[in-house]
């Protein structure tokens, strides 16, 4: 049976580089908090002209002239976004017009911060039925435009970017996507939202602007990730019958420094080998494994033949979790 290998990787990060110091509308005291109780430092915001299928765009088209794809071949492109264009269409549409991707169909998905795995077993699926020979995953979050910038529960803590995976079909049984876990409880589905805009709060019965922002429950979020990532890990190891130590490289969503922390922990793991780039970017939703993923690949910390896991877990609340051969 073929398997999705990862034939090329992506990213992109916008220009702009935004450090604790610069977030002036909270107090000295406040900025000093943010790294110290998150791991952040900096974030990247995306410029005024641009919208989240540019960051796409130029993610997918780094990860394509990486493989010296012609964009002609691409037969799928997958959009994971919680920060659309627009409502509709699709922002995987615009993607797929402007990169030239014209055999391609394109679509898009939403789990929220756990895009990132469920695109993997979404385009690994694709593969594996024998339909395609290449799907490109892309993964794209401007929360720098649906954030309440004085609102320190969650303003500090973003960042703007977008990751890229090329996804080829690979008979060899050497490489590829192993095995992917996904999971969803919906009763956490008011724990992380944007409240306003859709058919359930549209524009016209928002009592105001805000309304329209990103909300979390902070304490709430910190404790299902702490909870449900070790489990996830462990379930995904045993389901494919592989040993925690074999795994080279753990990349998990990047919400949080202390929250990588207490995963290594309860599994035993040195924390070193959980890639950490929040520090740098903040937390870009569900591009976060995808970016990261490309950071691990570029910089030779994993090498042909290793084995990487990804680690998701956001609103919804969904998690998931996949274990590739690279």
């Amino acid at each position: 049976m073929k398997s999705a290998a990862v034939f090329s990787t992506g990213s992109y990060l916008p220009e702009t580089i935004i450090p604790n110091e610069a977030l002036t509308q909270f107090s000295p005291e406040a900025r000093r908090l943010i790294g110290e109780k998150t791991g952040v430092f900096s974030r990247r915001c995306a410029s005024d002209d641009e919208c989240t299928s540019d960051l796409a765009i130029k993610a997918a088209l780094s990860c394509l002239q990486k493989a010296g794809v012609p964009p002609e071949e691409i037969e799928g492109i997958v959009v994971s976004t919680s920060s659309p264009d627009r409502m509709q269409p699709a922002t995987a549409t615009r993607v797929q017009y402007e990169i030239g991707a014209k055999k391609a169909f394109a679509f898009d998905i939403n789990s929220v911060c756990s895009g990132g795995s469920f695109g993997i077993e979404v385009s690994d699926s694709f593969i594996r039925s024998g339909k395609y020979e290449n799907i490109l995953l892309i993964a794209a979050e401007m929360y720098s435009r649906i954030l309440n910038k004085k609102d320190f529960s969650t303003y500090p803590f973003f960042g703007d970017g977008a990751g890229a995976v090329l996804f080829r079909a690979d008979s060899s049984g050497q490489r590829g996507v192993l095995h992917s876990c996904l999971a969803t409880d919906g009763a956490g589905n008011n724990t992380i939202c944007v409240p306003g805009g859709g058919t359930m709060l549209p524009y016209e019965k928002m009592t105001g602007p805000r309304m329209a922002y990103f909300r979390m429950k902070g304490e709430e979020v910190f404790a299902f990730s702490i909870d449900k990532g070790p489990k996830v890990i462990s379930r995904l190891l045993a389901e494919a019958k592989v040993d925690i130590a074999a795994v080279k490289r753990f990349i998990c969503h990047q919400a949080n420094i202390n929250i990588l922390h207490r995963i290594a922990d309860i599994l035993h793991v040195p924390r070193e080998r959980f890639h950490v780039n929040l520090d740098r970017y903040g937390n870009t939703a569900s591009a976060s494994v995808l970016i990261a993923l490309d950071e691990v690949l570029s910089k030779g910390i994993a090498a042909p033949g290793d084995l990487v896991m990804l680690v998701t877990f956001g609103g919804g609340f969904s998690w998931g979790a996949n274990l590739l051969r690279i």
